[in-house]
């Protein structure tokens, strides 16, 4: 039985805490703004200093996300992306870089496709895990054990609505990191990430000995150093998205759009006084 890379996750995040910074996350979509373009993509984003990249599945109805991935969803739809091509960007983004790669997708393309299979090819492809961000904990324990069976992280989200009891229930059913969102409302870039933020994960650290990772609204280096005083990692994907929309269809310009804003926000994580 193929098994996946959670333990390569777990390390790679003991490492950057290791060296007194928060670990760096980028979010691209599969099939973005192709196939061979979203991995070229993915590629890129660990060359500029990424530590760990999460792999959307473009969904038609992504409702936690704003509208620059949802641009990039639709462009990657139409474009005919499969969950094959997802495995596929996982596979070669693993294989050319030796590092973490997650999936981050709706509850619906999972359950259509067949809970074993999505694991089982995804732990194949070497896979650290899944972020599942409308997956109720209490409706999870299949899921949790075939990901369990298959050495995959399952990361849930917390919001800054979530009560404490709630965060424990979360917490203690998921693993590789627990992914805290910024504040309530959908993806995309904001002018502050800020208290909301330190605040849910001092309380989400209370609960658990997980990683506490950061994401929606950061989207510059100032902002990562923010965000990496108080968080484990931080996760940045509306802006590199927006990079290569702005290429405007220029794969060399957008490819080194990315690497530089990912070298920007490494230098970010990296400023923890």
């Amino acid at each position: 039985m193929t098994t996946g890379n959670i333990q390569l996750l777990s390390e790679t995040l003991a490492k950057a805490k290791a060296e007194n910074r928060a670990a760096l996350i980028a979010y691209l979509p599969a099939g973005f703004p192709t196939v061979d373009g979203g991995i070229a993509a993915i590629k890129a984003a660990f060359d500029g200093g990424a530590d760990i990249v999460e792999v959307g599945l473009p969904h038609s109805d992504p409702v936690l996300d704003g509208p620059v991935i949802q641009t990039a969803d639709d462009i990657a739809l139409r474009g005919g992306v499969k969950i094959a091509d997802v495995m596929r960007t996982v596979r070669e983004a693993h294989e050319a870089t030796g590092k973490p790669v997650l999936v981050m997708t709706y509850w619906n393309p999972i359950d259509r496709y067949g809970i074993e299979r999505f694991t089982e090819e995804l732990a194949a492809a070497g896979g650290a895990g899944c972020i599942l961000p409308d997956l109720p904990v209490q409706e999870s324990a299949v899921w949790r054990e075939n990901a369990d069976k298959h050495g995959l992280a399952t990361v849930f989200v917390v919001a800054p609505s979530s009560k404490d009891a709630r965060l424990a229930t979360i917490t203690a059913a998921g693993s590789g990191f627990v992914y805290a969102a910024s504040l309530m409302g959908v993806t995309g870039t904001r002018e502050s990430v800020g208290e909301q933020a330190a605040d849910l994960v001092r309380r989400t650290r209370a609960t658990s000995e997980l990683p506490v990772c950061v994401g929606l609204g950061v989207s510059n280096a100032a902002q990562a150093k923010e965000v990496a005083v108080f968080a484990d990692g931080v996760i940045v994907g509306s802006a590199f998205v927006q990079r290569i929309l702005d290429a405007d269809g220029d794969e060399a310009a957008g490819l080194a759009a990315v690497r530089e804003l990912a070298g920007e926000l490494a230098a970010g994580v990296r400023r923890v006084s």
